[in-house]
């Protein structure tokens, strides 16, 4: 059994493990003599969201709505252009906790299986080179990577010599998992760590996900493009539009009742069994606005089939209760959309 570090929960249970402020990533576009200006992709854009201690938060969005790139951010892969990372009521990177801590606290699993895996690594030398790298001995490092093989799964005396390629995507998968907790990790983030499955291996690895959350105490970021995945997995849910968040709350009371026109329509692209909720028309026509040149207002206006002059000019902020708030004019009864009087 893995040791767990008994002030893993410093800042008490009221404390959010993770809160995101204002966190802002811009990508440079490559100038040219012919360019007239130094344009961005505004990918991730003034995001604020918080993951509770013990839940699961499902991250949702088209693609390119920057829900890879918030992962990023807040695993530090990459680095924010503003805002702030608290982790358990800490700075990332200040003098009380510093970016090598906060690593080990914070693991990453990703899409790509068989890419995220070091070809020339066995899988036991594979998840015993983290816990090496920061001061573990190569007896127990090697230890720990076994008893992790078999909390996966994966049989040690089978499993701990092969190479990536001589195991299945479903396997390697298992054993990214193995190599992100071997860190003894608080949060995991999961981005699209399932979606390369075939369907009999991903229910096989969302099982798994939630057995591990149990017996580690783990808390994580869940982010996929299936719908009925992120329902099963998720307590709260965000969704993200073109570099914003569009709406975030319970899981049970996004899916049944959503604040944002944006939300609403991507719930009803979910497919249905049931010939009587038979999708008829597309709730949603167009493509989401160049993130380069982003329309002012509300993002989502273009698109919006409720958007009236309000939404072109007026940016709204996530309103509602603590549990359910949106991004948008029609949740607040405040903001004088016109269909809010009607």
């Amino acid at each position: 059994m893995i040791a767990l570090d008994p002030d893993r929960d410093r800042g008490g249970p009221g404390t959010p493990l993770l809160a995101v402020q204002s966190l802002t990533k811009h990508f440079g576009r490559k100038a040219s003599v012919f360019a007239r200006n130094n344009a961005v992709v505004r990918a991730v854009d003034g995001v604020d969201f918080t993951v509770r201690k013990g839940e699961t938060l499902g991250i949702v969005g088209e693609s390119g709505c920057g829900k890879s790139t918030t992962a990023r951010l807040v695993m530090q892969i990459i680095k924010p252009d503003a805002g702030e990372i608290l982790f358990d009521g800490e700075a990332v990177g200040g003098r009380a906790l510093s970016l090598a801590s906060y690593r080990r606290q914070v693991q990453m699993v990703f899409q790509d299986s068989y890419a995220s895996l070091n070809p020339r690594l066995t899988v036991e030398d594979t998840i015993a080179f983290g816990p090496k790298a920061h001061g573990l001995g190569a007896k127990a490092a090697i230890a720990r990577a076994h008893d992790l093989l078999h909390r996966v799964g994966l049989e040690p005396a089978r499993f701990a010599g092969r190479y990536p390629h001589e195991i299945s995507g479903g396997q390697r998968q298992r054993v990214n998992i193995a190599r992100a907790l071997a860190l003894e990790p608080r949060l995991l983030i999961l981005d699209e760590a399932v979606s390369a499955l075939d369907k009999s291996v991903e229910a096989q690895v969302l099982n798994l996900l939630l057995d591990l959350k149990d017996e580690f105490g783990l808390t994580y970021m869940f982010i996929s493009h299936d719908l009925n995945v992120v329902r099963f997995m998720s307590d709260r849910v965000m969704v993200m539009y073109l570099g914003k968040v569009a709406e975030i709350g319970g899981s049970d009371s996004l899916f049944e009742k959503p604040l944002h026109p944006y939300t609403a329509a991507l719930l009803s692209s979910m497919p249905s069994m049931d010939p009587d909720k038979r999708t008829e028309e597309a709730p949603l026509a167009g493509d989401p606005p160049n993130p380069i040149n982003p329309p002012p207002g509300c993002r989502f206006h273009t698109r919006c089939r409720f958007a009236a002059t309000l939404c072109a000019h007026a940016e709204p902020v996530l309103t509602g209760g603590d549990d359910h708030r949106a991004a948008c004019h029609l949740a607040d009864p405040q903001s004088g959309h016109p269909r809010l009087a009607a």
